[in-house]
């Protein structure tokens, strides 16, 4: 590294992004004993760890939105001016970060300008779009995975991918107070606990939570003392708090997500929406149901598009059934019912299901190094090889 540390330039379009940066950023801090300076486009998270973004992240948030098309000349006018900033630079690195619909419009256009181009996150183009792998290969000379299964598929289609470990391993998801909350919450210790998420969006919650409401109300005539934990986000947790006043069982509603992994290490048991928060109950140990069902027309394009057999990322990774998916006509109380039931009766079946989570947890990287070290010293690394005349870092799978 120089004197004065190697400038690396990053961007990030949308919140999680920001927090995975913010994270990263700290990274390369650490491991350059605080040289590394930075520029570019972040938001709070990435601000904190010393960025003075160029323009405020928000702008970048309508890119692949269908409101895209009005706001077009300014998003091009930003686009523009992003790669102007980095051709003015000539960073050690270019580091951008998941939101691929602009990651890829800039990387494309500054390769061959003598600093490696990488993409944090690589997109799940194996899942629905493995055609895309081209247009990665164009833009990017080396993709930071959060999944294990990634750099194979990859590498396959000449990209260097490096797997660094998933950012939920550093949430606490593993490190909640199931005693204390039961405590807080006046829940008795042999009380069964089954936590409801019916997801984080509005068009998500409105089509699960019926379902799980009904579920929920089946399951307390069968399950007795059952009490339900609704973790929720604040922007959608007024409508869940009416839902759930008048369920026929205790409901007690988080309003935020200061307490969820608390309420997590609780539970005897979970009914989930299909996304992130799989992979935090199974690093919380917490044996689940997930359960989804898209509108018909979206459920039509992903039958013709998804080309994997399971769609909870603990059960992909497993390479089988972990966790119980309920989806589209599956998603209903009389299958659910079953299925959670056995959960919460069976100590059995919990066990079973949490040591196979532990496994999942292990290939996520839980405990080797914090995966926002290895994305730095992978970024680093790339740095290193080009300023040592190897160009492109060389495809690899580790």
């Amino acid at each position: 590294m120089t004197a004065d540390g190697p400038l690396i330039f990053l961007a990030a379009g949308e919140p999680s992004g920001d927090q995975l940066g913010g994270a990263l950023m700290r990274g390369l801090s650490a491991l350059t004993g605080g040289a590394a300076r930075f520029a570019g486009i972040g938001g709070e998270a990435m601000q904190s760890a010393g960025l003075d973004s160029v323009f405020p992240m928000d702008e970048l948030s309508l890119m692949g939105a269908a409101e895209l098309i009005p706001h077009l000349p300014h998003l091009i006018g930003r686009i523009k001016l992003t790669l102007d900033l980095i051709r003015d630079l000539r960073p050690a690195a270019l580091v951008t970060i998941d939101a691929p619909a602009f990651c890829l419009r800039v990387g494309r256009r500054v390769g061959g300008l003598g600093f490696p181009r990488i993409h944090y996150v690589a997109p799940q183009v194996w899942a629905w779009r493995p055609g895309r792998a081209r247009e990665l290969r164009r833009a990017f000379d080396r993709l930071l995975a959060l999944l294990p299964f990634e750099p194979p598929f990859f590498s396959a289609h000449g990209i260097d991918c490096r797997f660094v470990g998933h950012p939920v391993i550093e949430s606490g998801a593993g490190h909640g107070d199931g005693s204390a909350f039961r405590r807080r919450h006046a829940i008795a210790a042999e009380a069964p606990v089954l936590c409801v998420l019916p997801g984080s969006r509005h068009g998500e919650v409105g089509r699960l939570l019926p379902i799980f409401a009904e579920t929920a109300a089946r399951l307390a005539a069968r399950v007795p003392g059952l009490v339900a934990v609704l973790p929720t986000m604040p922007a959608v947790a007024e409508r869940v708090a009416a839902s759930a006043a008048g369920w026929p069982l205790p409901a007690i509603v988080l309003r935020d997500t200061a307490e969820k992994f608390d309420a997590f290490a609780a539970a005897d048991g979970a009914l989930a929406a299909s996304g992130t928060v799989a992979l935090e109950l199974a690093l919380s140990r917490t044996p689940s149901v997930i359960a989804y069902r898209l509108n018909p027309v979206s459920a039509f394009a992903a039958r013709r598009l998804i080309r994997v057999s399971h769609v909870a990322l603990p059960n992909i990774i497993a390479g089988r059934t972990v966790m119980p998916e309920l989806l589209q006509q599956d998603c209903r109380p009389d299958r659910l019912v079953p299925a959670l039931e056995s959960l919460l009766r069976d100590p059995a079946v919990r066990q079973a299901q949490r040591e196979a989570a532990a496994a999942v947890a292990v290939e996520l990287g839980e405990g080797g190094e914090a995966p926002s070290r290895r994305a730095a010293a992978a970024v680093l690394e790339a740095i290193e090889a080009w300023r040592g005349g190897a160009g492109a870092p060389r495809v690899a799978s580790a």
